[in-house]
């Protein structure tokens, strides 16, 4: 799980712009709470998620049994109140590492179970530890839950939607001396109903580690390994031959993992230092279409990956000096490395950014606007991060910080956001852009260590917001199914909200006091329609944009 160092007390600029907190929200608990992220949903709401002890769990689950973890989410309005808030979990622990947003507006969320059947949890593991996948409605109810995994101990790292609704679900097998290495990597694709259509399983001599993954717009995704292997042989090449020699160990190590369709895909390239940057793209069936390997000659490590127009942005920290295929010196600490690959895996540029010690990336967000053609391009990449002081620790020596570079990685701007601390303990987890141009930071804040409690904090800045491209109003998805979300850019108190068939006739009418508002589309022929949006308090404008119902 990852868990940064920064004090997100009272947030203090070093730039000509402004911040400024819109909102913050502290989440109050009596136990140690892991938070692993912050999901943005379709109608710009909040799901905060982690693992918590839950405390009334009468209350809370419906069972009392268990003194262990459990999946821990709350939901937050867009003004950052508690809509609603909700347990999982089974006996024992049951860690929370990722959860996403659907495209029909739930919520799909993955993480390492220790439980067999009890509770909440309906499937027993196959081995110490397994992964679990939880499938909720956007009201927080249970659709659909699967558990998958070996013998031995797997742990769950990321989920992803894929554009056939299905998931792609990414992670770690540990310690099988049968397959490749020290820990390996899985990547099963599940159906939109949670059946199981196949796992992949990669992995060189050593250790490699899941850090991200991002679903992609042909159907597949794209997964971003930490890797200190070297180049390895296909399991399913050496099982062949030892079939041919009468050796059924490899035959055994398929009969130890579960019932389910599984390619074994060794590593295709060495390493180039103790730590590299490894990325493999897969197909909508979660076939290996290519794998690229990337370092120096020190620890590189890879932390954030996002879809590109040209391909892929990538960003991570590296410790090496000029080698391999890095092309920069580090200048002091840990750095910044970023990489931009072409579609194919091949590498368009490269740079190295350096804020002091040791630099750790966090996220990268690609800034997108409309070009004359009235098409979508690149304007630019905004990475956030954190620094961190070398040596003792010092109230003050961690800054998070964003750095905006263009399409060609040339540097923008960069600012600092200091923390002043009000605890002695401040870790933040997770930084997301927001389509307003807004920052949400998500972390956990405590007196002592074992005591957290979780922090978000709504941060708006001027210099984002020049960047992101405002449309007084923006309809997604479109074409759309059932749902369609309208998101106006204006500011205003209340909206009406208004659908149209061709004829000119209103289907649908309400009101709204929210940037982005839910619409049923689901009873709608298929067709073309208006939405106009009309603002009272901007003089009656009117906003006017159509969709197609498929």
């Amino acid at each position: 799980m990852k868990r940064l160092s920064i004090s997100m007390g009272i947030l203090v600029l070093c730039h000509v712009h402004a911040q400024k907190v819109s909102w913050q929200r502290d989440i109050q608990s009596g136990t140690q709470d892991f938070l692993s992220g912050l999901t943005v949903t379709m109608d710009g709401q909040y799901l905060v998620s982690g693992s918590s002890i839950n405390q009334n769990p009468s209350t809370g689950r419906g069972q009392s049994t268990n003194q262990g973890y459990d999946y821990h989410i709350l939901k937050l309005d867009q003004q950052g109140q508690k809509v609603w808030e909700k347990y999982s979990g089974g006996s024992k622990h049951d860690y929370l590492m990722n959860s996403i947003t659907t495209q029909e507006g739930g919520f799909a969320l993955v993480g390492t179970s220790f439980s067999n059947i009890s509770g909440d949890k309906k499937e027993n593991n196959l081995g110490g530890s397994d992964v679990w996948i939880v499938r909720l409605s956007e009201t927080g109810e249970e659709l659909w839950q699967k558990t998958i995994g070996t013998k031995n101990n797997d742990e769950a790292s990321a989920i992803v939607q894929s554009t056939d609704q299905g998931f792609f679900v990414a992670g770690n097998i540990l310690d099988n001396k049968k397959l490749f290495g020290s820990k390996d990597v899985f990547v099963s694709k599940l159906d939109k109903d949670g059946k199981l259509i196949k796992t992949t399983i990669l992995g060189g001599r050593s250790l490699d580690e899941v850090t991200d993954m991002i679903p992609t717009p042909d159907g597949g995704a794209v997964v971003l390994v930490y890797s200190t292997s070297g180049k390895s042989e296909n399991l399913n090449n050496i099982e062949s031959q030892n079939s041919a020699q009468g050796n059924s160990s490899q035959n055994a190590t398929k009969l130890e993992l579960t019932s389910m369709v599984k390619t074994f895909i060794g590593k295709s390239e060495d390493n180039y230092g103790s730590g590299d940057y490894w990325v493999i793209k897969l197909d909508k069936n979660s076939n290996v279409e290519w794998q690229k390997t990337y370092g120096g000659s020190g620890d590189d490590r890879p932390k954030a990956i996002a879809n590109a127009h040209n391909g892929y942005i990538v960003s991570g920290e590296s410790v090496s000096q000029s080698s391999g295929n890095k092309k920069d010196n580090i200048k002091e600490g840990t750095d910044i490395w970023v990489l931009n690959l072409d579609k194919t895996g091949n590498e368009v540029w490269q740079r190295s950014y350096n804020f002091g010690n040791r630099d750790v990336a966090m996220s990268v967000d690609v800034i997108e606007r409309t070009n004359k053609d009235n098409f979508s391009e690149d304007r630019g990449f905004l990475l956030g991060g954190y620094t961190q002081a070398e040596g003792k620790m010092k109230k003050d020596d961690e800054k998070f910080w964003m750095l905006y570079i263009d399409v060609n990685g040339k540097e923008e701007w960069r600012k600092y956001v200091e923390g002043k601390e009000k605890k002695n303990e401040e870790r933040l987890v997770s930084a997301k852009l927001q389509s307003d141009g807004s920052f949400l930071l998500a972390g956990t804040s405590a007196e002592e260590l074992g005591k957290e409690n979780w922090k978000v904090v709504k941060l708006l800045d001027g210099d984002v917001e020049d960047l992101v491209e405002n449309k007084d109003i923006r309809i997604y998805p479109n074409p759309v199914k059932d749902y369609a979300y309208v998101e106006i850019g204006l500011d205003f108190d209340q909206a009406d909200i208004y659908v149209y068939d061709m004829t000119g006739k209103v289907i649908q009418q309400l009101q709204t006091k929210n940037k982005i508002t839910k619409v049923d589309t689901s009873g709608l022929p298929q067709g073309v329609y208006i939405i106009k949006a009309s603002i009272p308090n901007q003089k009656n404008k009117k906003l006017t944009t159509k969709i197609v119902k498929e």
